[in-house]
């Protein structure tokens, strides 16, 4: 099979309305594993979308290379093509003098070539020199080919194309014009998943939209010819190949308010003989279960129907009382929390709204607040249902949760913010609820000793 990385020279490159161009277009007639490097949901939402396949994040914060190497693998079995979409800028990482959590170190892991997207807005001949810097910032990451975006006209592409193929020997293997359909349709996508659309019909229409786009000014022969082909080892076993029978049920909230999970996750619950049961705080009844887990996503924008479901909540308040065991993220952790309220003006309204959640812990969510978005590092103690575990993570969030003075906490952290003064992991019982996300492979131990708690209750 073949394999390329997709990045951008900055944020606003315009390399995910690419990428995901591309990777439906290659999807035509070849099966596309997709990848997308950093810890995102949204992003991957729509390259599974048009690969058909689960997209699989990659992230060098969070994970070794050992990791990154052996979801790739995995991941690419049965596939003809690895599409791997980069994160912000190149080197942009966690920190400023190395690589870790960059899309470069991803490159370098996975020894891929690097095509580059570059928004050539008002620049020529400044392209190349942007190439070049690129090329020689760190020359074990091989830029193979350009892509150039935002090109005003004939004379703009023509003067941008031979200069950084002059100066830099790279072809330029694509020159897109700035079009405003593309940018409109590309804002829309990105403010919500791929499965939240009310009407996907209309996200497949904008989809269609950027790929018919893209794909004229694009020479999907010559990105083909700069893959590499590699050999992924797929008998090679990873983490995820040896699953024992099930013998536990944990119910998954999984709706238009809650998914924000990574496909990992479905994968590392199989092998730890988990039976996962997807279920919907908006819609249904709480299902049968030896445990639960609910997942970031968007529950803001859903506090009506989620107040509505008033069966829902009592039974998570009823399971949570009971010591079953429960896990909730971001999205989830708010839903847990008594209340949730949306301060005036809050997507346009005249008043503050108040909806009722499920009140596992005592406190409030308030939106919107602060924006915070940073890697996580800490430490769960021994009482956490997660169990007693050194971790690194991620937290993105516009809301504030305010808990109780008495609320206990299970994570320590080094990095981030949590939930208040570098606390987060709130527990009540066997309930945990956080504003880190955890990427399931390097959590894997913390999802395996949930799934024990899950056995012991059976």
């Amino acid at each position: 099979m073949k394999a390329v990385l997709i990045t951008g020279d900055r944020s606003g490159s315009g390399k995910t309305s690419i990428t995901l161009a591309l990777a439906a277009l290659l999807s035509k007639k070849n099966k596309v594993q997709t990848f997308k490097v950093g810890m995102d949901y949204i992003d991957p939402s729509y390259l599974a979308a048009v690969s058909h396949r689960p997209c699989r994040n990659l992230d060098s914060f969070t994970l070794n290379n050992d990791q990154v190497q052996g979801i790739f693998r995995f991941g690419c079995r049965g596939a003809d093509i690895a599409l791997v979409e980069g994160v912000r800028g190149l080197y942009e990482g966690a920190e400023a003098l190395d690589d870790t959590g960059s899309t470069a170190a991803i490159a370098k892991a996975l020894d891929l070539p690097v095509v580059l997207v570059v928004s050539a807005q008002s620049i020529t001949r400044s392209a190349a020199a942007i190439v070049k810097g690129f090329q020689t910032f760190d020359p074990k990451v091989r830029i193979a080919g350009v892509i150039l975006n935002n090109i005003k006209g004939g004379s703009h592409k023509a003067k941008a194309v031979a200069a950084i193929e002059h100066y830099c020997n790279v072809p330029v293997i694509g020159a897109i014009p700035r079009m405003e359909e593309m940018q409109l349709a590309m804002r829309h996508l990105g403010l919500v998943p791929y499965r939240e659309g009310s009407g996907r019909g209309d996200f497949d229409a904008r989809i269609d939209t950027i790929t018919n786009m893209i794909g004229q000014y694009v020479d999907l022969d010559r990105l083909q010819s700069l893959m590499k082909e590699i050999h992924p080892a797929g008998d090679t076993p990873t983490l995820f190949d040896k699953i024992p029978a099930p013998d536990i049920k944990i119910g998954v909230a999984l709706d238009e308010a809650f998914n924000f999970y990574y496909a990992d996750l479905f994968d590392i619950l199989a092998t730890c003989g988990v039976k996962t049961v997807p279920f919907s705080p908006v819609h249904d009844r709480l299902p049968d279960a030896d445990g639960y887990i609910i997942g970031g996503g968007y529950p803001e924008l859903f506090t009506k129907e989620l107040e509505a479901n008033d069966r829902m909540r009592e039974a998570v308040r009823e399971i949570s009382r009971n010591g079953t065991p429960v896990y909730a993220e971001c999205g989830g952790l708010m839903y847990l929390t008594g209340r949730m309220v949306l301060k005036k003006g809050w997507q346009g309204s005249a008043d503050e709204q108040t909806s009722a959640m499920c009140g596992v812990f005592r406190g409030e969510t308030r939106m919107p607040a602060k924006r915070v978005v940073s890697y996580v590092e800490g430490t769960s103690g021994p009482d956490s249902p997660m169990g007693s575990a050194p971790f690194r993570g991620h937290e993105f969030h516009y809301s504030e949760v305010v808990l109780g003075n008495d609320t206990k906490f299970s994570y320590t952290l080094s990095r981030g913010i949590g939930i208040r003064d570098n606390l987060d992991g709130a527990v009540s019982g066997n309930t945990i609820g956080s504003y880190t996300h955890l990427h399931p492979v390097a959590s894997a131990g913390m999802f395996r000793h949930f799934a024990e708690l899950c056995r012991k209750k059976i």
